[in-house]
């Protein structure tokens, strides 16, 4: 099973950028997904998650200017609004899943650039 996000950029305070995490491989069925994001210098810090639901949390940090979705085909997105500075990291998603013989895994993908100047 593989992640693969995508979006990443260079931006301005202010911008907006929707991010996208495309899982593929032996999948029965994706539970929770979650952003995370390691900014230089400080430890990797959970931005959100969304349950097989659709229920969703945030990090106090983002509430307000990020959302997070996922649609029915395994890709997750993140919208994020009035980017700051202290946004800029290495976004990566994680997925919690069952995989095609119903073994309970779970799967970083490699993370995408944030650069957002001020």
């Amino acid at each position: 099973v593989q992640l693969v996000e995508s979006g990443g950029g260079l931006l301005q305070a202010g911008d907006s950028l929707r991010l996208a995490c495309v899982a593929s491989g032996n999948i029965f069925s994706i539970d929770a997904m979650e952003w995370h994001r390691q900014a230089p210098g400080k430890q990797r810090e959970l931005v959100a998650t969304i349950s097989h639901s659709g229920h969703t949390n945030y990090a106090d940090s983002v509430k307000g200017r990020f959302t997070i979705s996922r649609d029915a085909k395994n890709t997750m997105y993140l919208q994020m609004n009035s980017l700051k500075p202290e946004d800029t990291a290495v976004y990566y998603c994680y997925a919690k899943y069952y995989s095609d013989s119903y073994t309970y895994l779970t799967v970083w993908g490699q993370g995408t650039l944030v650069t957002v100047s001020s």
